[in-house]
């Protein structure tokens, strides 16, 4: 009979390991936060540092070095609708140094463009040393990036690269 008027323990959540949880996220985001202060430069101060003693259009050391660099638009470029009805252009490209110099920092711009040469969407890359730490004369180096954001009435003609900045090894 007394088992008939015993209270059953109650099911719930464990106030115990509820504030353990708690406590145990506070301190992980510490941890994440504290490692991302810690860490250092962020990329576009990486890239401006890299890219400090480029060589830069409009002078003629540039005009010299950069007619050594070739850069062609690859056979695989992809147009890839996305979930929120804009287009995503995946584009490859080869550039190629034909020259007799190394080039160990090269930043090139690639633009995507109408049939009246009028720019829709273009991005900037750090190819050197990102992809390799250096260009040798003769070597040649695959290329691929992400342009997102076209719309479907864009008319995507044609694609132009275009080197932005360059380092020589000295």
């Amino acid at each position: 009979m007394d088992t008939l008027f015993e209270k059953e323990p109650k099911k719930g959540i464990n106030k115990t390991y509820l504030v353990g949880g708690l406590i145990g996220l506070v301190v992980v985001a510490a941890v994440i936060a504290a490692a991302m202060l810690l860490q250092g430069k962020s990329m576009d101060e990486q890239k401006q540092d890299v890219l400090a003693d480029a060589l830069r259009e409009g002078s003629p050391q540039f005009e010299e070095v950069t007619k050594d660099i070739i850069i062609a638009t690859g056979d695989n470029t992809v147009e890839s609708p996305n979930a929120f009805g804009y287009i995503s252009m995946f584009i490859t490209g080869k550039i190629r140094n034909k020259g007799t110099r190394n080039i160990n920092g090269l930043e090139v711009k690639v633009a995507v463009v109408d049939q009246f040469d009028q720019t829709l969407k273009e991005k900037r890359v750090l190819v050197v040393p990102t992809q390799v730490q250096l260009l040798g004369p003769g070597e040649s180096i695959p290329i691929t990036l992400a342009i997102d954001g076209f719309e479907k009435k864009d008319d995507r003609a044609n694609i132009r690269w275009k080197v932005t900045a360059i380092r020589v090894a000295q």
